[in-house]
């Protein structure tokens, strides 16, 4: 059997030659995510959403910034064991990264999949590894709440009123360490996956751009891996909100395809909608990413979850496409983690 028929699997999915651990994890939070229902699980909760800083863009790189420390010291590692960044964000040329992990001096692959980069940076993070190209990468990802208002939507100054179907960008970072070295959780395969446009053009309703390609990676890791969707403990989406999931759930039941059972959303669970007013859920980059650092990554890590399969979701939109009248194209990457039983870590 040649490699490629070995690891290549089905039409969009990877698996690896050498294991791939995921052996740390940080979570950094701004203080609303810090007030909402997994307060209590993240690691850095800072009540100054400026985090000292004069600006919002450096507010975010100090997410980065921190995640990642806290990460490496979780581990026990300094920045010269880490082969490779692989991180983005969401503002233009991936300021927020750029400018926060620079002084770390680390070899860097900038990523840009709108929300879904918390997948992207996990699947090409595991494919180094796997591959034998480094011991230890890191994978990490942020959003702010102000700087996407300021970049995508209206300076927070303007005040406009948001609809219901809008989701709320999390401010925070989360930062994960891969290695080949034997850790509690193992990334065990990756599905890729493919842009999907179903023509939605309202930039207020992401839930309902990003559905159809989180449905569409999803089906393709089952078919890819031959699974149903009881093989995995959760399918965890990461930004559709209430809406998004509606619509995610219904478009895979046309397919004979009922996650319901297992399926949850992390801008579900990052906000209380009627406590904190966050309309649809959370969103951004950082929410899927603190969310699977702060509270799937443990349960895994204790074995009360087996296997789960992490699907990000992104709105590849820009202020240009969208004043110039595009649609919003969505993506979203798979990624499947396995608990490590005791005896074989």
């Amino acid at each position: 059997m040649s490699v490629k028929e070995k690891y290549d699997i089905g039409q969009q999915s990877l698996t690896f030659p050498r294991d791939v651990y995921l052996i740390s994890s940080a979570s950094v939070v701004g203080k609303k995510e810090g007030e909402g229902p997994l307060g209590k699980a993240f690691d850095m909760i800072c009540e100054d959403d400026k985090f000292g800083e004069d600006t919002w863009e450096m507010a975010e790189s100090t997410l980065q910034k921190e995640a990642l420390s806290l990460a490496m010291g979780k581990a026990d590692i300094t920045p010269e064991d880490i082969r490779y960044l692989f991180a983005g964000d969401l503002l233009g040329q991936n300021i927020a990264t750029s400018f926060g992990l620079m002084d770390y001096e680390i070899p860097l692959f900038g990523l840009y999949g709108a929300c879904s980069t918390a997948g992207e940076s996990l699947s090409l993070a595991a494919m180094c590894v796997g591959a034998g190209y480094a011991r230890t990468v890191a994978a990490l990802t942020s959003s702010h709440f102000a700087s996407a208002e300021k970049q995508f939507r209206f300076p927070l100054e303007y005040a406009n009123q948001r609809p219901v179907s809008a989701t709320w960008t999390v401010t925070g970072s989360g930062a994960f360490l891969l290695s080949g070295k034997k850790g509690k959780v193992r990334i065990t395969g990756i599905t890729t996956g493919k842009i999907v446009d179903m023509g939605i053009k309202d930039s207020m309703n992401m839930g309902a751009a990003m559905a159809p390609a989180a449905a569409d990676v999803i089906e393709q890791n089952l078919d890819d891996f031959k699974r149903k969707p009881l093989d995995y403990d959760k399918i965890i989406t990461g930004d559709l909100g209430y809406i998004g999931q509606e619509i995610l759930i219904n478009l895979l039941k046309q397919k004979k395809i009922d996650i319901s059972n297992v399926h949850e959303d992390c801008g579900i669970l990052i906000y209380d909608k009627e406590k904190q007013g966050t309309g649809s859920g959370g969103s951004g980059c950082g929410c899927s990413a603190v969310t699977l650092s702060a509270h799937y990554l443990p349960m895994l890590e204790e074995g009360s979850l087996k296997r789960i399969l992490f699907v990000p979701t992104g709105a590849l939109l820009s202020t240009v496409s969208f004043n110039e009248g595009q649609s919003v194209p969505g993506i979203a990457h798979a990624v499947v983690l396995e608990h490590v039983e005791k005896e074989a870590v």
